[in-house]
């Protein structure tokens, strides 16, 4: 226990949650600051008009283990659901052709057998080169440094991985969980995301997706757990400075409209955690808190584009599809979700590794990915578009490029009593919702092993 001991998390997002939830549940006075004017992060949601539009189309995995767990503290569990078994479909618009991978209930990895077996993407020679690639995918050991140093593109090609199953395979998944092409990921991160996500547990890639808007999850029901737990929230509030207070404390200064004269400070604080992206965290780090803080600096970001389309009826059968030979990566069915009335369907296109894209004009994407719809949905072809818009998050993740493990630190810095957390940090795993909380966990485990 920690009772009397005083935290302030910086950072709404869900590692800010976690950690603050963690810090509170073991006794902490926890204050939790954030800069917008509502929690969640880079998974929330805003209102556009009378739709609840998500920031970006965010799904999990059943081995996401960390982030159910967050769902489950929160009273969540029935806004979301899994998929009973895998089942993606993927449509190759060149042909026509709709192919599935789909699990059966059988061991590892046979659960796959069948559904690669059959995949309508892939020819026979194709079919048993990944099947072999898989195998030795699978023993591969995460533990082993070099595997970082090496980009998941080049492994495949040693492994006698075609382009055509790079793209209708490989980065089908890889892109959706990385957002980088096998070519910019490091080996280390896209064995990590295939060994534990289809290689692990027979229903570990099972797909799990919000009911609701993700506001209604990480921001409203996170609020309501917070203040249960006796968390402060301040919205809409920035950190302006960190200083020294002595005995390994500091004192943390505030501004934001919504405080008293525009600005507090708060004393004697015995845990701070920076939940922060890593430029932020560099910024905020008081000297000598870590080797080389500029490494940081290092970590880059990849851009995550989505494209909103409204149309006055239903083009799409299913609640997802995976597209290959187009521009268009995966499409989702947000109408439920969207509290969109009448008979009309909106979709999502969420568009990961996007620098080529993320700040074209809106105009030149609705010519670029309208055409590509409608070679996807025929039934597109006759509907009528009701409107269409874009959001751009230029920062959505960080970059897996090779040689990533050494610029992620660890939760615990130099300073004593201050910790980082985010989906950077030194988790594992590559930048997800799952990252963002194992990196809050981690961080209020370490605040906590340092109390007296």
């Amino acid at each position: 226990m920690s009772a009397g001991s005083r935290a302030v998390v910086v950072g709404g997002g869900l590692a800010g949650i976690t950690a603050a939830l963690r810090l509170a549940d073991a006794g902490v006075e926890v204050t939790l600051v954030e800069a917008r004017p509502r929690l969640g992060g880079l998974a929330s949601s805003f209102r556009r008009g009378e739709l609840w539009v998500d920031n970006g189309q965010h799904v999990f995995l059943r081995c996401c283990t960390a982030y159910r767990g967050l769902l489950q503290r929160l009273g969540v569990t029935d806004q979301v659901e899994i998929q009973p078994r895998l089942d993606v479909p993927v449509r190759d618009v060149a042909t026509g052709r709709l192919g599935t991978l789909r699990r059966d209930p059988l061991p590892v990895p046979l659960h796959l057998g069948r559904s690669l077996a059959t995949y309508p993407h892939l020819n026979t020679r194709e079919r048993l080169a990944t099947g072999r690639a898989a195998l030795a995918l699978r023993g591969l050991d995460l533990d082993d440094p070099a595997l970082d140093r090496e980009s998941f593109g080049d492994w495949l090609r040693r492994y006698g991985q075609s382009a055509r199953a790079v793209e209708a395979l490989w980065d089908l998944v890889g892109v959706a969980t990385l957002n980088a092409t096998a070519d910019e990921s490091s080996l280390a991160l896209a064995a990590m995301v295939f060994k534990t996500g289809l290689l692990s547990d027979p229903g570990a890639s099972d797909i799990g997706f919000a009911r609701v808007p993700l506001g209604a999850l990480h921001d409203e029901a996170a609020r309501a757990a917070l203040e249960r737990a006796g968390v402060r929230v301040l919205l809409r509030a920035r950190v302006r400075g960190i200083k020294p207070a002595g005995s390994g404390r500091h004192s943390v200064l505030l501004e934001g409209e919504r405080l008293e004269g525009g600005g507090e400070q708060l004393d004697q604080v015995d845990h701070l955690v920076l939940a922060v992206a890593q430029d932020a965290a560099h910024d905020l780090l008081p000297a000598g808190s870590l080797a080389e803080p500029e490494r940081l600096l290092e970590l880059a970001y990849a851009p995550i584009l989505n494209v909103h389309v409204i149309y006055d009826r239903p083009v799409l059968d299913r609640p997802f599809l995976a597209a290959l030979g187009s521009p268009v990566q995966w499409v989702f069915d947000r109408t439920r979700h969207s509290g969109l009335r009448g008979s009309g369907q909106y979709l999502a296109l969420s568009q990961s590794a996007a620098q080529a894209e993320i700040d074209l004009p809106v105009a030149e994407l609705r010519r670029r990915y309208l055409p590509e719809l409608e070679r996807l949905l025929p039934a597109a072809r006759t509907a009528e578009v009701t409107d269409f818009f874009v959001t751009r998050e230029r920062t959505a993740t960080f970059a897996p490029a090779p040689g990533t493990a050494g610029l992620r630190p660890p939760a615990r810095t130099r300073t004593p009593g201050v910790y980082l957390a985010g989906a950077w940090t030194a988790t594992g795993w590559p930048a997800t919702m799952e990252s963002a909380v194992r990196s809050g966990t981690a961080a209020a485990a370490a605040a906590l092993a340092a109390t007296p």
